[in-house]
Order: C-alpha cells, then structure tokens, then sequence
C-alpha cells in the first residue's frame, strides 16, 4: 500500500473570481459530514460551528454554498495543501481592513507569505501572485506598491486545517489502476460501498494523533511520540519528484486503522442524506495500470483537479432533488423560498439537493480593435472631465433670492429645513448667513410654492457644491442646473458585436469609466484628503437600440455635470473617502444576472431615465448630444 498526505482547505468563489478559504474550523465540519456513516449525499449547515455563517448551506452534489436568505449561490471547491504549509502548520496570515477588523489573505498568498517568513526574509513582493504589495516582515505591514498605502498584518495561531491521507491499492475487481484521478475516486468509492477486498481509504487525521508503521526496511519510530509527521505532498514548484515517498498504514497503538475524535465543536454538523444504493468502483475505471503512484511530484493544478472529483466522487449520482428549481430567481419561486423550503426539508430529514445556477458572466467575449465601432450617432467615443472650476460673480443670498418670491404673511406652520415656526426667526445660527430684514425672511419657492426661512435656505446653499443650483428639500424640485462632486476622470463608449440578454435583436454599447484616486476639493466631504478609486475601470452596458442610445446621451450630460460619481462612504465595503456611484443606477454584469446588476431586465433602461429626471436631467437635454 502506498500512502499520501495532504492538508484539506475548502473555499468558495467571490464576486471578484477569487478562491477565499473557511476556517480551519469550518473545514473540519465539512470533512467531519464527508466521513460520516453515510456520506454519498447531503448538505452541510455551516451555523453549526460559526453562528456568522447561519445562513449558509454547501451542496455536496453539486458543490455550491447557498445562502438560505438571499438565495445567493457561489461555487465552492476542495483545495489540496502540503502539511507543512501554513494551513498545515495552524498560521493564519490576516490584514488590517478599514473596519479595524482583521482579513484573512488568500489560501495562496499566505502559503507564501509563511513561506517567506520561515525562511528569514525582509519582505515578500506580492506581484507574482498577481497583488500589487510589499509585505515588510521587519514592521509587520503591507504597503500598496502604487498608493504606497500601508496596512498592518498580523501572523496568528490556530487550528490546523484537517489532514487527509489517501493510499492508492487494487480495486474491488483485481484490476489495479494508480492514474491520480482514479486512485482517489476509487479510493473513495471502495470506502463507501465498494467491493472488498484490498479496499482503499480515505480519513481525517488529527495532526497529534498519529503514528507510522513503516515498511520492513526501515526502523519503526517511537510509539509514545504523538507528533510523528506523515509523509507529505511537495510543494508545487518541488524538484524532488523522483525522490521515494514513504509508504505505511496510519495505525492505532493496537495496530487498526482508526479515526480520531473531530475536533469540530459539538452539536456534529447536520447533514441531510438521501437512502440509495451505492454505486460499484468496478464501474470507475479499467484501465489496466501499474499497482503503485503517489500523489508526490504533481502540480497544484492537478491537485486542484484530483480534489475536486475526489469531492464529487464523494457523493454518488443520483440524489432526489428539492422541488424547487432556478434558484437563480428567473421562476416564480423567489430564491428566498427556496431557502425556507431546503431548511425545511432538512429539519425533517428529507434530502435536499439545491439546483446547480448559471455561470456567472461579467464580460463579454474577447472583441478586436477592428470590431469595436463609433455608436451610431455619436460624434466622439470619449468624454473627459475635469476639476471643478469655481464660480464668480453672485454670492449665496444673490442665487437664493433669484429662485424665491417675497411673501407678505408668514404662514402659520414650520420650516421644513430648522423645524422653527416660519413666523418667527431662523433656527440656524451657524457662520455664512447675515441678517435680513423682516420682509425677507420668509420666502416661497417660484416653481413648487414650498416656504422656508431664507437663512435656512442660504446655509443649505453653503453646504451644497455651490454650483449655482437650488434643489427643494421637500419636493426635489431643482432650481438651475445641478451639478455633483464627482472627481477627474474619463467615460469612454463604443458598440461591440456581441447581444447582451433579452436583446437579441441589437449590438452591445459598452460605456468605460476611469477614474484614478486623488485628494479631495472644497466641494467634498474631508478637503485635503486622498479619496480612494475602488474598481476602476468600470466596465457597463447598454443595449445598442434607439432607447438605449437615448440613455447614454443623458448619461452624458450626467457626466458633463459631475452627476455619475460621487465621493463619500462605500455602502458595500463601508470605505470612506472612496469614489462611490451616485443614485444612477448601470448594469456591470455582461452576460447574466446573478447580481443584479445584469440583463435581462425589462425596466432598467425606463428606471435609468427616472433616476437621471431625479438629477434634473431631462430628454430635452440630450438633444444637445446628437
């Protein structure tokens, strides 16, 4: 029997096409309900061992996590790991986020980042893996190559991930196979339900649970030392191929294989199994292949391959499914209810199986320079802003009075700006505003007929852009031509030749926006301060129909008033001083609708035209554009 070990992390798939790894103790919990007494089917409830994640189910069949209740569905995956890599060895690598909380890096990036910590080094360039950081081990930071932002990180302790070990035998038939897909299948297969004789195995070890019994040539170890390593998996980019793997049984004091206590907190994780007959490994593979292989020497790609149906081999085919299907909200069924009904399901025992979603597509297919075309109508594909420019001439009070209509009697109610009575004075007392005289205190707005006190509506001026335009509190109505903060930066807009869904009839308009970080102006929330530019560019569509062509000159205007960015809070990551969309909404999903942000959706282009008349943005004014 030949033997392998491998450290099992599982993590699931961001928004941002980024592997991001559970902790140890999650990882525990779902190998615990792969070796359960039955593990060829089911779900596992991840509130179990992390009251965080209580909303989170992973589908072992078709290996997705579901959030109960927002039917979100991500992809997860079964990552193999050398024992004596940071996952192995129990350090957890974090860095400090806005929030003052603490992020784990990528299972990748802290395998190196330990890697370079061992062996002594100053610091780590992140560029090969595809980040652009400098960690600095001397001051335990991590700085932004290009903003030269700095963050903390820190190095901590914790459970180590769970350890695997996978031997490679004959299969049930008599006929061996050791190709390192089917040696893990059947290993599997044999351990669940195959034939026997000579069965393989797969178990969760405890790290200082283990001794070795070595083959005859080589001197048994100690059998009081409980922290024998096994023999473990190269790491990727290892020379030592060719070199013997240590072959054994992973044997108990009594010389029987056993499976340690998990160490995943009590109550056991809850599965949801279905009862079925279990499939035969004859049926697998009959390649008539050498007895013997090792996992030693193989790539980390193909490890990820080897995981990845190890886990589907797991789970046999076949297990009934909820009736609830399209969790991807394109039925009748909200994706919600689908939650409620798989909770359901499982608190009576009954299977559940969840639908598997489609692929998210963000971008459209690689297009040539030479199939990028003008949008019909347009003269220009480009469109730059600038800072703004201050405007001279009228003071506050002189824009105010020229939108207002003087009122003889003071109505006998409040002002909706300082919610003092109308016939008395201003419950502002702030800087900016000077004192007026009786008649002039009181003012009606010419187009909506809404009072305030004119000193209240001159601090609310003060405390806008100053741009010239007057925006009522109550009713929204805008008085003059309302432009916004958003930063220096360029929208380009161009059609390529591909259909976005629910408009098969038409090209694609595809609209580009760049905007680069920079310090805020007098007309943002923290003068003097760097702003941040997260994301950019920002890719987004548009169909290529007369509507759609209508929507992108209005978006123009926006643009030219500064009206599509804004600069404050990030309402999704909670970062300040960052660059954030400004109530218009885009779609940035090319090809699906997973997020909510893609096509098909039948209103968007008729929401897009309300939310730009909300801004003062109206039809006439892209005429302009033509």
């Amino acid at each position: 029997m030949l033997l392998a070990s491998a450290v099992v992390v599982w993590e699931w798939l961001n928004e941002h096409g980024r592997w991001r790894p559970y902790s140890p103790a999650v990882s525990h919990q779902i190998e615990a309900a792969i070796r359960s007494s039955d593990p060829r089917g089911g779900s596992v409830v991840l509130g179990q061992v992390d009251s965080r994640l209580s909303p989170y189910i992973i589908d072992l069949q078709s290996m997705h996590q579901f959030r109960q209740d927002t039917g979100t569905i991500r992809p997860v995956r079964r990552s193999f790991y050398d024992p004596a890599s940071a996952p192995g060895q129990g350090w957890q690598w974090e860095w400090e986020n806005d929030a003052g909380t603490w992020t784990p890096y990528d299972m990748e990036v802290a395998i190196a980042i330990e890697s370079a910590h061992s062996r002594k080094q100053p610091c780590l360039d992140l560029t090969p893996l595809g980040f652009c950081y400098l960690i600095d081990f001397q001051n335990m930071t991590q700085v932004n190559r290009q903003s030269q932002r700095c963050r903390r990180l820190q190095r901590r302790a914790d459970m180590t991930y769970p350890l695997v070990s996978v031997s490679g035998t004959i299969t049930g038939l008599g006929q061996p196979c050791s190709c390192q897909q089917c040696m893990l299948v059947l290993s599997v297969k044999t351990n669940t339900g195959g034939a026997g004789g000579g069965g393989a195995s797969i178990q969760t070890l405890g790290r200082r649970s283990l001794t070795m019994q070595r083959t005859k040539n080589a001197a048994p170890p100690p059998s009081s030392n409980p922290n024998v390593n096994p023999p473990s998996i190269p790491p990727k980019h290892s020379s030592s191929a060719n070199e013997p793997v240590p072959t054994g049984t992973l044997i108990s004091p009594a010389n029987s294989v056993t499976t340690p206590p998990s160490p995943v907190p009590s109550p056991s994780p809850v599965v949801m199994k279905p009862q079925r007959t279990p499939s035969s490994a004859a049926n697998v593979c009959h390649a008539p292949l050498p007895q013997r292989s090792s996992l030693a020497g193989l790539s980390r790609p193909t490890l990820q391959r080897i995981a990845m149906a190890q886990s589907r081999a797991l789970i046999a085919s076949g297990v009934p499914t909820v009736p609830v299907k399209n969790l991807n909200g394109s039925s009748p069924v909200h994706p919600a209810l689908a939650g409620i009904t798989g909770i359901l399901m499982s608190a009576a025992a009954l299977p559940v199986c969840l639908t598997r979603p489609p692929k998210l597509v963000l971008h459209p297919p690689p297009v040539s320079k030479s199939d990028i075309k003008p949008v019909p109508g347009f003269g220009h594909c480009c469109r730059k802003t600038t800072k703004k420019q201050a405007r001279k001439g009228k003071t506050p009070e002189e824009v105010v009075k020229k939108y207002l209509q003087k009122v003889k009697s003071s109505p006998e109610e409040d002002c909706t700006i300082c919610m003092e009575p109308l016939g008395g004075p201003s419950g502002y007392k702030g800087p900016g505003v000077g004192p007026v005289s009786r008649a002039e205190s009181v003012g009606r707005l010419t187009q909506c007929g809404h009072q305030y006190h004119f000193q209240c509506l001159v601090a609310m001026y003060n405390n806008g852009n100053k741009d010239g335009s007057l925006q009522c509190p109550t009713c929204k109505t805008i008085y003059g031509v309302k432009t916004g903060n958003q930063p220096a930066g360029k929208m380009e807009y161009h059609v390529i030749p591909h259909s976005i869904p629910g408009h098969p009839d038409c090209k694609t308009i595809r609209i580009i926006y760049n905007i680069p970080p920079g310090i805020q102006g007098p007309e943002h929330p923290n003068p003097g301060k760097p702003f941040t530019a997260r994301g950019f560019p920002r890719h987004c569509y548009l169909p290529d129909s007369e509507k759609g062509r209508k929507v992108l000159r209005l978006l123009l205007v926006a643009w030219d008033r500064r009206l599509i960015f804004s600069v404050g809070t990030s309402s999704t990551t909670g970062e300040s001083d960052t660059v954030i969309w400004n109530e218009v909404h885009h779609k940035t999903e090319f090809g699906s609708n997973l997020t909510g942000h893609g096509f098909p959706d039948p209103g968007h282009l008729d929401n897009v035209l309300e939310e730009l008349r909300a801004q003062g943005i109206e039809e006439d004014d892209g005429l302009m554009e033509k």
